[in-house]
């Protein structure tokens, strides 16, 4: 839940000369990943209001990179933009460790999870003035410790182009969202669902689907006119699935779930990037973008969240369904030649084949709980994981 008072850092920075010229003269895109994390107890799976004492222990090489997030069991962290891929695993390596230390030194667990396994009492919100007017205005629609999503930033070229590219884009994101789902339980149990985070995050009135549009005035004006109709206080409270930044020159792929591991999110970001830059070739080409029905796209959205990866999902080119991880292949397929390009298709093919064998988070946290695992055992995995120990 990015907001525009955050600090002008991180994802915010503005790329040094050389990256830029480098980009520019190899038609190359940058990437920044923001992800939200949950604080838990050090012993125990509830959640914990620890924020402002995590921030009192952060080392301060990462400490412009660290914002808070709605509730006070939450914390958010955010990449400076980067060229390549090992490059921002490090930037991500540092800022979880980074962070992780200073919530065990604040009697805390940093995890990396969708929405809270266990159950607990309801956090509070940050004291910030935008906060309070979002609780006002909104009432109780982030109810117990939070939800916690990845959002991935690829650089385009113009706003105007950057339109076009999110009208390519609609048809694909529900897969990538299926590959995230990382919040299977909820107040201790089974929800039936690869990502509850998903179902409690669509309450929220300007969550879903961008929908296709003409040009960049008519995104400002719908936006505009979202603000002016009370459903958002300002443009950061745009939370559609894909979006242009508000502050910066990015298309922002608002994927779903936070990913347990750095892995994970590698692979979602590297593909993330391949298919902007794929489809920034057919805007150029002059390629028409299908106008995929919103129902449809809601319906394969619903898809992901209930099923992840390991059920099924819509191939709107056909409109049938298909097997998920057939569609994750047919993404990967159609990027590859940009993996390639960027240098990362070596990277995302092994860390594609380690998703396959291992499944996603909500996955692994039910085979986890399959060999007589208890909640509590499913939060130490994360926090393990979220650490890069497992």
């Amino acid at each position: 839940m990015a907001t525009p008072e955050r600090a002008a850092s991180a994802t915010a920075t503005t790329i040094s000369e050389e990256m830029a010229g480098r980009a520019e003269a190899q038609g190359l895109l940058t990437l920044g990943v923001e992800e939200e994390y949950l604080l838990v107890d050090a012993v125990e799976p509830r959640t914990v209001e620890a924020v402002e004492e995590v921030f009192e222990e952060l080392p301060d090489d990462i400490r412009d990179s660290v914002q808070h997030e709605f509730l006070r069991s939450q914390i958010e962290s955010a990449s400076p933009p980067q060229l390549e891929l090992r490059d921002l695993h490090d930037s991500m390596t540092r800022l979880r460790a980074g962070i992780a230390g200073a919530a065990e030194r604040a009697g805390a667990r940093l995890v990396a999870v969708g929405a809270a396994p266990a159950s607990g009492p309801r956090a509070r919100i940050v004291d910030a003035p935008r906060y309070h007017r979002m609780r006002e205005s909104f009432g109780d629609l982030s109810p117990g410790a939070g939800l916690n999503g990845m959002h991935v930033h690829v650089s385009v070229p113009d706003p105007e182009t950057g339109v076009q590219v999110l009208n390519h884009l609609r048809p694909w994101i529900p897969i990538l969202q299926a590959a995230t789902a990382n919040s299977p339980l909820a107040g201790g149990h089974d929800t039936g669902y690869a990502s509850w985070r998903s179902m409690m995050w669509e309450r929220w009135p300007t969550v879903g689907p961008a929908p296709y549009l003409a040009s960049h005035e008519q995104y400002e004006t719908l936006v505009s006119d979202l603000v002016a109709s009370g459903a958002m206080l300002d443009k950061g409270m745009l939370y559609w699935y894909a979006r242009l930044s508000a502050n910066y020159p990015t298309v922002e792929i608002r994927i779903g779930d936070v990913c347990p591991t750095l892995d994970d999110t590698m692979l979602l970001a590297a593909l993330a990037r391949g298919l902007v830059a794929t489809l920034l070739r057919e805007v150029r080409d002059g390629r028409p973008a299908s106008n995929v029905p919103h129902p449809l796209l809601m319906a394969a959205h619903w898809r992901a969240a209930r099923d992840g990866l390991e059920g099924v999902n819509i191939d709107m080119a056909t409109r049938e369904t298909r097997p998920a991880w057939r569609l994750m292949r047919q993404l990967f397929d159609y990027v590859s030649p940009e993996l390639e390009r960027h240098g990362d298709l070596e990277t995302t093919t092994m860390l594609l084949n380690q998703l396959r064998s291992r499944g996603t988070g909500a996955a692994r946290q039910r085979a986890l709980l399959s060999q007589q695992g208890t909640v509590a055992d499913v939060v130490d995995w994360l926090a393990a994981a979220t650490r890069g120990e497992r």
